[in-house]
């Protein structure tokens, strides 16, 4: 019997019993369709942590303070909670990091900004002009603060697309007052829309002279974080190195700030999405293991029922192998038509969770292969033992079977 004549053989016998055969795929389109769908929701997650990443700027580089650690005491603060970066910082990676392009310093806080009788909950970011190119940021009308209104302190702002919706229900903002705490300032621009920036929505936020920031609302002379955009992606490792020098002089020790890459904070999260996607996978493919044994159960009746026919059969002349392929295919072909309607069920159950949601499922050629190729071999590893059983039955106890 060729490959052929097998194939058509084992069609013929599963459309001869519908019912059977479609409880049989059940438990492998149903593990195929897991699989795909938590793969592409693993991928979907992997593609939205590395968009809200590149969202922070290009050959990014983040400067933070260290960590607090009060004299004689064991725990330490968290990272970020010393005070020692100033703008005094900021100039000297501007002067003499030449691997620097361009150097945003930023300070971040919740404030309560008013307008009018309405109030709202929201970030005041404090920073500098060179913050739009750093930051690929875009100001969709008005413009942007200067560096004049940086050395005047300014009583200007720039407030997001978020912020316009919330406090001017829509309105052109463009020219009015706001109130941070005390301080009246005068609306000059709204920002382009950016949505998620990691954990934080950009477009919630209003941003101010980080002068005006530092000496009428904050009063502080220190600045929580400094971006630096290296010349070129190149450049990145040279821009990291003359940071730490420099701020290591300035500061007196590498322990009072710490610089992280944006390739490494990509790599970073794309690594922990990686094993998330993994352990879904694995998760979903213990529904696909399950689904194997259902077929091979099936196929343990199936020659159960045909012991007749394979006893005929093996009379009129068929050999061993040829009986064992005539399983081995059956199984196998059921669990290739199982794992096809699986993938057209996991892509449309990915589509659906994506839209229900509102997470995103990218459905890649590995998502469809992978499941694909472990119903094959689950079809093959768990037909072999019904193959082989019925490939032994001896022919003539095989025809006196009742």
């Amino acid at each position: 019997m060729n490959l052929l004549e097998g194939v058509r053989t084992a069609l013929l016998s599963i459309t001869s019993n519908k019912m059977r055969s479609g409880l049989t795929m059940l438990g492998v389109i149903i593990g195929v369709a897991a699989v795909v769908i938590m793969v592409a929701i693993g991928e979907g997650a992997n593609l939205q942590v590395s968009s809200q990443i590149e969202r922070l700027g290009s050959n990014l580089l983040i400067v933070m303070p260290g960590r607090t650690r009060e004299p004689g005491a064991r725990t330490m603060g968290a990272f970020g909670s010393m005070d020692v970066l100033t703008m005094d910082e900021v100039q000297a990676i501007r002067d003499e990091c030449p691997s620097v392009r361009a150097v945003a310093p930023e300070i971040s806080r919740g404030a309560v900004v008013k307008y009018g009788s309405s109030s709202i909950q929201t970030q005041v970011v404090a920073t500098t002009p060179e913050y739009l190119s750093v930051r690929a940021f875009t100001v969709a009308s008005g413009s942007f603060f200067t560096e004049q209104d940086v050395q005047l302190a300014a009583k200007v702002a720039v407030v997001g697309q978020g912020v316009v919706d919330e406090l001017f229900s829509g309105a052109d903002p463009i020219g009015q007052e706001l109130k941070v705490g005390q301080v009246r300032l005068r609306v000059i621009g709204v920002m382009g829309s950016k949505g998620q920036s990691g954990m934080t929505n950009v477009d919630d936020a209003i941003y101010v002279p980080i002068t005006t920031a530092q000496k009428r609302i904050l009063g502080t002379k220190y600045v929580r974080t400094i971006y630096a955009q290296a010349n070129d992606a190149k450049s990145m490792g040279a821009a990291n190195d003359e940071i730490v020098s420099v701020l290591a002089a300035r500061l007196g020790s590498t322990d009072a700030f710490y610089v992280r890459n944006q390739a490494d904070v990509l790599g970073a999260a794309q690594d922990v999405t990686r094993v998330f996607t993994l352990l879904l996978a694995g998760i979903a493919s213990v529904s696909l293991l399950v689904g194997g044994i259902g077929v091979m159960n099936i196929m343990l009746v199936s020659v159960t029922e045909r012991t007749r026919e394979i006893g005929l059969r093996k009379a009129l002349g068929a050999r061993t192998v040829d009986i064992l392929m005539q399983f081995l295919i059956e199984s196998v072909v059921l669990s290739l038509v199982g794992g096809v309607i699986g993938i057209i069920v996991g892509i449309a159950g990915s589509r659906i969770a994506a839209r229900v949601a509102g997470w995103p499922a990218a459905v890649s050629v590995g998502a469809v292969l992978i499941p694909f190729c472990f119903s094959l071999a689950v079809g093959l590893f768990f037909g072999i033992y019904p193959a082989s059983r019925a490939a032994r039955l001896n022919p003539v106890e095989a025809l006196r079977y009742e």
